[in-house]
């Protein structure tokens, strides 16, 4: 019998966006997906390490204090399971080193680079190098985006895909770098998975609202250099059905589902073909 390809969902300290996450993951043929409190995992009730793709959603940990997904980095990297002693961040490499995949969006994202665990130069998952910082703006953005995948990246939710339109919500979407040698091994590297474009010209911007943020080179997503943790401010899981569109009454679609759930449909396939 063929394995079953088992997704997990975080939640709790502030999490909202878990119920589309965890729908997503299902439309895109995951057979086990496991909304999970962060508790459950510090108690030792949940290993994250039983799964194969670990998903972190939006929302505001512990309310954005200290900034967005500060206070939730420190706890990933400091708050130990419950008779073991161990880290929970121990938790989430041993799940990456067993070639576990990532994704992690807006809040997820912001988590992901607090920790480290994204970009991972050099390997290194727990050296934070990058941020995300207040837009430009100066408010909270609520929009839809046109973005641009990078065809060279290694990143194995993106195969396929091309330019897609997704929402934003967020209020510290801004992509920066220590300094610029830091974006500039992103580029080199490939790492640079999505990128907020002009859809007239199909180039990335700077020009406000259609990069919501002013994100360094248009920068909407990043991966690892294995290709295995993404994460991403736009919102592919609340794009799972052509309705969410702002215009699906005015616009023509090939299909129901959502241009979204194709980044969860290769995660999957992905699982299938080289974890399960």
């Amino acid at each position: 019998m063929t394995a079953l390809v088992k997704a997990i969902v975080t939640t709790g300290y502030g999490t909202n966006c878990e119920k589309e996450m965890a729908h997503a993951c299902k439309v895109a043929g995951a057979d086990v997906v496991d909304i999970v409190h962060l508790s459950d995992i510090l108690d030792g009730s949940v290993r994250i390490t039983d799964y194969h793709f670990l998903n972190l959603p939006g929302g505001f940990l512990d309310g954005d204090n200290l900034g967005a997904a500060q206070a939730g980095a420190h706890r990933l990297r400091h708050a130990r399971i419950a008779g073991t002693g161990d880290r929970l961040m121990d938790q989430i490499l041993e799940f990456v080193n067993k070639g576990g995949l990532i994704l992690g969006v807006c809040n997820g994202f912001q988590l992901m680079v607090k920790t480290g665990l994204l970009p991972a130069l050099d390997g290194d998952y727990q050296n934070r190098v990058v941020s995300l910082t207040y837009n430009d703006s100066g408010r909270f953005e609520d929009r839809w985006v046109s973005c641009r995948t990078n065809p060279s990246s290694p990143c194995v939710f993106t195969k396929g895909l091309d330019t897609i339109e997704m929402p934003v919500r967020h209020g510290e979407g801004k992509f920066v770098g220590l300094d610029d040698s830091i974006i500039s091994e992103l580029d080199k590297n490939n790492l640079v998975v999505f990128q907020y474009i002009d859809p007239a010209t199909g180039e990335p911007t700077q020009d406000y609202p259609l990069n919501p943020n002013g994100s360094t080179l248009a920068i909407a997503g990043i991966c690892d250099p294995t290709g295995r943790l993404m994460g991403m401010m736009p919102h592919p899981e609340a794009y799972h059905h052509y309705t969410n569109h702002p215009q699906w009454t005015r616009k023509t679609f090939e299909k129901e589902e959502g241009a979204g759930i194709a980044l969860f449909r290769n995660a999957v396939e992905y699982i299938r073909e080289n974890i399960v």
